[in-house]
């Protein structure tokens, strides 16, 4: 069995098990169960899908939502739970949630990109020096300009964003300190026309690839090498095929739950309700997951082989300068976007 089937197969695991005991296992939170009424009764069945492997923790704080949700809506409303690509990659979910086969989709905003171009205002190289200017912004001013750019795509956005984590660079031959690291370099990154961009404009030579095709495309050398937030080295196990980690923080990545915009319509007031209220509060629980699993994953990546990098981040961001790159995307978004963006990260060159 390769690991794409491995994913997709539960057969014999409680899949709730699974996934709540991952999440508690890497974030030490509690779980608690909660007691649903029979699907027979619900009034709607909504299909939640996510691309994230398992044990990343947004999968069982949505799982958590959707237990909570039903018991809310006092069996009115079933939400069924597909997570880790079991319906397909990022991009056939994207095509799914579009058309309505699936309801809700948890997406990172660099592959809603791909539908909502906008998006990816979040995704400027060097743009985010923090998590203060993260959460500032996108809860505020830039999130905003991604909720509107997303309903254009005829999608709505049903929560708060979650934490997709900042991106390092990894290698399995070579440490990147500088830009002159990346020359020619084959790097896997995410179906995105802006990451594409940003690393071909460090010098690189960029190939998109589904991450949930990631795992094999390192191991057989397709690609020498990656870039992806901590939480996401480790849960797809990418410390077993790469070796060195540079520190980049290079971009800051959300993760959004977006909905079928007529499914929403469909339901009554007091259901979109406790629908947003209760994912928001697994995105802001997830956010702190992710804080806690920070503070652990670069002790534990390193007792897994994985060798940590300082890199010259002045120098990537020189280089992006040089190479045009704020002024394409700054020309690409338009005045409004990135006055937005301007206005909590400081004046990007």
């Amino acid at each position: 069995m390769n690991r794409t089937e491995k994913s997709k197969s539960l057969s014999g695991v409680s899949r709730r098990s699974l996934l709540l005991g991952a999440a508690a296992a890497a974030a030490a939170v509690p779980l608690v169960a909660i007691r649903t009424r029979p699907a027979q009764a619900a009034e709607f069945s909504f299909k939640v899908a996510t691309g994230q492997s398992l044990t990343q923790p947004i999968n069982a704080r949505l799982e958590q939502a959707c237990a909570r949700i039903q018991e809310a809506s006092g069996g009115r409303m079933e939400l069924k739970f597909f997570p880790a690509s079991q319906l397909g990659s990022d991009t056939d979910l994207i095509t799914q949630v579009r058309s309505g086969g699936i309801e809700f989709l948890n997406i990172a905003g660099s592959v809603i990109s791909t539908v909502a171009p906008g998006a990816a205002i979040t995704n400027v190289g060097f743009a985010f020096a923090d998590y203060d200017h993260v959460w500032r912004g996108v809860d505020g001013p830039v999130g905003d300009y991604v909720k509107a750019q997303v309903e254009k795509a005829g999608l709505v956005i049903a929560a708060k964003a979650s934490d997709n984590s900042f991106r390092q660079i990894t290698s399995a031959s070579k440490p990147i300190r500088t830009p002159a690291d990346l020359k020619d370099y084959r790097i896997r990154v995410p179906v995105s026309p802006i990451f594409t961009s940003l690393f071909t404009a460090l010098g690189a030579s960029p190939t998109s690839i589904n991450f949930n095709e990631l795992y094999t495309a390192l191991q057989t050398k397709l690609v020498d090498g990656q870039e992806n937030g901590l939480v996401a080295i480790e849960a797809g196990k990418l410390y077993e095929v790469q070796k060195y980690v540079a520190e980049t923080n290079h971009i800051w990545d959300p993760f959004w739950l977006v909905a079928n915009r007529r499914a929403m319509a469909k339901l009554p007031p007091d259901l979109q309700e406790i629908v947003r209220r209760e994912f928001d509060r697994a995105s802001m629980e997830q956010r702190a997951d992710v804080v806690r699993l920070n503070g652990s994953l670069k002790d534990q990546l390193s007792a897994r082989g994985l060798v940590f990098e300082s890199a010259d981040k002045p120098a990537f961001r020189a280089a992006l300068t040089q190479a045009g790159f704020y002024k394409t995307w700054k020309d690409k978004f338009g005045t409004e976007a990135w006055k937005a963006l301007e206005a909590v990260t400081g004046e990007l060159s």
